[in-house]
């Protein structure tokens, strides 16, 4: 008697679910992941669990698979295509995250890649939650021909909707070519790490073919030359781990969009806490230099600030810090970095901080101890006129809380561009040895007397009495708060508290722009 036919078992489709969700989070074999960790770089994967709250990831199209062909591609279709993209939690708020993942197709990317980082860049600004990308990625997937272009275009425009909507913070952590760069550029902070981020719209190669000129990738667009060279990367590290430690300390900063704003901290420094080292730390003499860095230490809570772009246009110090627990941005003159004029670069980095900073609801602390405007053939040839006024724009179209105290010196046109009284400062505070003019006594002097004092028997004794004589009439620091340029002249030890309360009365300001699509600052 035969035995009866026995229909194969029913597939598990629990099961099967299970084997296709574990080949999508494995990636390719072993052997690309140690390629990844033998130039120094963690996986995608990897980089997003030190990014977001432990277990708080959710991965959007972990399935997702491109449907090009030719060029053996129809033969290579590896699951998220790619690209890892989802959202978490940092600190418990909510933060939208795409990694390029080496190891597929070198983290070019195609159409349904491209397709992935839209859909994840429009669900970050319909929830209003930051967006973090990490990038190692190669560029366009040449296979896949324009299609892949297109898919930039996507991911530019959604960058530039997004701006000043949500947070967009991207992370350097490998290769960066051509049209690629252009996001990050378009964000509002990039990271970069030593010796593994490279950013470039034309390689090496491209560069000693077109101008003969021979240089590495690192010395082209690594991590420093970003930093302190070209001023795309705001902050540099040496390594990733450090580094996007450093992302979820920014992000503690800042609000998760512009219709909120940032978290309080707890706020266990005392706002009327006395400041004596500022006495001691900032010279009289006008000439001599300190660290302004050592007086926003002092100032905000527990000495603590994130200095952005540190390494570039070091002569302007832009921070973001605390004060009585409420998040602020410091805009200083640096008086040990080329007596802290304000030059093209300073000009371009504080306009753009403080676009920022108005933009998300971040009040500002302007700390004013500025020569001028450097002087100079390169400076007028380059544009100074033009950059100088980026920043002069960007102050003047801020709606957010502002106070500012005048340290020292404050003279000419850097006065009036450093948030001063006229451009629509909130409340202007200056310490008793201030010098609020169009120029130091000295130099004031040899021009107003030029002529007295050349026809005088001893010029040296005329000239000595007519800086005192300037001195004494205009530039006493007490001229500009008699004309009410300065709401008081206070006692630097007291700065703290004088800003603290000062923040507090403006927390409700409300000033509206006049109606415009939007303006044309110069550029």
């Amino acid at each position: 008697m035969k035995a009866a036919h026995q229909a194969p078992p029913a597939p598990d489709p629990l099961r099967e679910l299970g084997k296709v969700r574990e080949l999508a989070r494995q990636g390719p074999d072993g052997e690309a992941t140690r390629r990844q960790h033998a130039k120094g770089k963690l996986t995608a994967r990897e980089r997003i669990d030190l990014l977001l709250d432990k277990g708080s990831f959710v991965e959007v199209e972990p399935l997702r698979r491109h449907r090009a062909t030719g060029f053996g591609l129809e033969a290579k279709r590896p699951y998220t295509d790619g690209v890892v993209t989802g959202w978490g939690t940092v600190d418990g708020r909510t933060t939208f995250v795409y990694a390029h993942d080496f190891r597929i197709f070198g983290g070019a990317l195609g159409e349904a890649h491209a397709q992935k980082i839209h859909k994840i860049m429009d669900m970050a600004v319909a929830a209003g939650a930051p967006l973090v990308s990490l990038n190692d990625g190669a560029g366009a997937r040449i296979q896949e021909g324009v299609s892949a272009l297109a898919g930039y275009g996507g991911i530019f425009s959604r960058n530039t909707r997004a701006s000043g909507v949500i947070p967009q913070i991207s992370v350097m952590l490998g290769p960066c070519a051509g049209g690629a760069s252009y996001s990050p550029a378009l964000t509002d902070f990039v990271f970069a790490v030593r010796g593994v981020s490279q950013m470039f719209v034309t390689g090496p190669d491209v560069v000693q073919t077109v101008t003969g000129e021979e240089i590495s990738h690192e010395g082209l667009g690594g991590a420093d030359v970003h930093g302190g060279t070209s001023g795309v990367a705001h902050f540099v590290y040496d390594d990733e781990e450090t580094c996007l430690d450093e992302v979820r300390y920014l992000l503690s900063l800042l609000p998760s969009n512009n219709r909120e704003l940032a978290p309080v901290g707890a706020g266990g420094d005392p706002a009327d806490r006395v400041c004596e080292a500022l006495v001691d730390l900032v010279p009289a003499e006008g000439n001599r230099s300190y660290d302004i860095r050592q007086v926003i230490e002092e100032i905000v809570d527990d000495g603590e600030h994130m200095e952005v772009h540190a390494i570039w246009a070091p002569n302007l110090v832009c921070s973001l810090a605390r004060l009585d627990g409420h998040v602020v941005g410091v805009v200083a003159n640096q008086p040990s970095v080329t007596a802290g004029v304000l030059d093209i670069r300073a000009s371009e980095k504080g306009a753009r901080f403080v676009q920022f900073c108005d933009a998300f609801n971040i009040p500002l602390i302007t700390l004013v101890d500025v020569p001028g405007f450097l002087p100079g053939v390169e400076q007028e040839h380059g544009g100074i006129i033009r950059h100088g006024a980026k920043l002069l724009y960007a102050y003047c179209n801020a709606t957010v809380p502002r106070v500012s105290v005048v340290l020292r010196k404050a003279y000419g046109g850097a006065y009036i561009v450093m948030d001063s009284r006229s451009i629509g400062v909130d409340v202007a505070f200056a310490w008793p040895g201030n010098e609020i003019a169009v120029m130091g006594a000295d130099a004031a002097a040899n021009v107003v007397f030029r002529r007295e004092i050349a026809a005088a028997d001893d010029p040296d004794a005329v000239r000595r009495q007519k800086i005192e004589e300037y001195r004494r009439e205009l530039v006493h620091p007490y001229y500009a708060a008699e004309r009410g340029l300065v709401d008081d002249v206070i006692d630097p030890r007291e700065t703290r508290s004088a800003l603290a309360r000062s923040l507090a009365m403006l927390r409700a300001k409300d000033r509206d722009l006049p109606r415009r699509k939007h303006g044309n600052p110069p550029q």
